[in-house]
């Protein structure tokens, strides 16, 4: 299914997300399953169907990472069941640093710094990777499509990244 066009958007990866949420409630409003209490059971079920449509199309549609994904997989190349790694050397070599540093952080007097150093890092990065998926998506042609779906795998490795440190932290907070 194309959410973009569900939600009436050309497919773009900057959208507006305030739009967006508008057209949620709209389109929630029109298939709200109570609306169809009296009808039939098929009509009932067709409105469930179509309300999880909406709020899938919805979430996929606010996350930028999601949006992206879901634009290359209507160009033809589906990321969601891939098994591909990232082969860029300096990216894997600045993952291995930021696991290292992960690793100091129990082992530092003030890991509290450690830990907003590496969530500062994180940022920095990853406002470049979304800048440059930005600028390949807005190109249709196979090789930018491909190089987009890298700064995708990219930006995935970093929110599990985030996500350990996070906890991490909670931990330390305990």
């Amino acid at each position: 299914m194309n959410y973009f066009e569900l939600f009436h958007f050309t497919p773009a990866f900057d959208i507006d997300t305030a739009l967006l949420a508008e057209r949620y409630r709209e389109l929630q409003r029109a298939v709200h399953p109570d609306k169809f209490a009296h009808d039939s059971e098929q009509q009932k079920l067709l409105s469930v169907q179509r309300t999880a449509q909406i709020n899938d199309g919805y979430q996929t549609l606010k996350a930028p990472l999601r949006r992206a994904e879901h634009m290359l997989s209507l160009r033809g190349l589906d990321l969601s069941h891939e098994t591909t790694t990232v082969k860029d050397t300096s990216f894997l070599m600045q993952q291995m640093e930021w696991r290292e540093a992960i690793e100091d952080i129990n082992h530092s007097d003030e890991p509290q710094d450690l830990i907003d150093e590496l969530y500062d890092s994180f940022a920095d990065f990853e406002k470049r990777l979304f800048t440059l998926l930005a600028e390949l998506l807005l190109k249709t042609n196979e090789q930018d499509d491909l190089l987009a779906a890298d700064q995708i795998r990219k930006l995935k490795f970093m929110a599990k990244l985030q996500d350990e440190l996070s906890r991490i932290e909670d931990k330390l907070l305990d």
